[in-house]
């Protein structure tokens, strides 16, 4: 068989990148679009923190109305290509990249070499729900910490974190624990629990009004929520977290083994 490059598709292109670039088959490009590209060269150019021209500026160098010019900025934006800054806007940094493993936010952020941090909502000691009791390993009613958490990169607010832990399990956590450190750390070298296996859910979702508004997000911009409840080296409930992230700052990353643990394909 003869096997040639498609039509449109550049032989330069990263693997990852978008097949023909994201030109579809009948060749017709929304204008939106094409302005979109050419800014994302732009943004290429000036670097991470460069400022973006003003609105009429890019308007006026691409020949298209404003409102086209914010379509595509628009999607930069969603994208985590370019962020606001005060009232003008500049080109966002790399997305962080957090493993899915048992491994705590802070030991992913500095990995990246960022300073990651938390501040802390609020730690109030309930009773657990029925629907809750299970994941804790506790009797409905049992005494239950939960502990919710802004995610800090660099003070920058990335995330929202809301952790449930059984008060049995760390009975003075409200007051030995430093709401800015890392909870697994503190459960680690604090209270010598290791963590053994954990069931995690990832799904992309939009933050209420409440969290958009802890965040500093709009409401409209696509979250990364990660539900998890974690067991620790005996099989015993240990916690239930709900983990929210921009996702116009976030990626995830696994490494994935065949049968047999060799790589394996699709």
């Amino acid at each position: 068989m003869n096997v040639t490059d498609p039509p449109g598709r550049p032989t330069d292109a990263a693997p990852g990148a978008p097949v023909r670039s994201g030109i579809p088959e009948h060749g017709r490009i929304p204008k939106y679009y094409a302005v979109k590209t050419r800014i994302a060269a732009l943004l290429d150019e000036l670097g991470e923190g460069g400022s973006l021209p003003a609105e009429r500026e890019l308007a006026a160098r691409f020949e298209v109305s404003r409102e086209t010019l914010r379509q595509a900025l628009r999607e930069l934006l969603l994208e985590g290509r370019l962020r606001r800054m005060g009232r003008g806007t500049v080109v966002a940094g790399p997305k962080l990249e957090q493993p899915l493993a048992l491994a705590s936010y802070t030991e992913g952020v500095r990995r990246q070499g960022r300073r990651p941090g938390r501040d802390l909502i609020g730690l109030d000691r309930l009773d657990a729900p029925a629907a809750l009791a299970p994941d804790l390993g506790v009797e409905p009613g049992a005494p239950v910490w939960h502990m919710e958490r802004v995610l800090l990169a660099d003070d920058e607010r990335v995330g929202l974190e809301s952790t449930y832990i059984a008060v049995a399990r760390a009975p003075r956590l409200a007051a030995e624990f430093a709401p800015d450190s890392s909870f697994y750390g503190y459960l680690r070298e604090r209270l010598g629990i290791r963590f053994g296996d954990a069931d995690e859910r990832l799904e992309t979702v939009l933050a209420t009004p409440r969290e958009a508004l802890l965040i500093g997000t709009p409401p409209a911009l696509p979250m990364l929520l990660i539900h998890r409840v974690s067991r620790d080296m005996e099989g015993r409930p240990l916690e239930r977290v709900r983990s929210l992230y921009r996702g116009d700052r976030f990626s995830f990353t696994t490494h994935l083994r065949g049968e047999g643990g060799s790589p394996g394909g699709p």
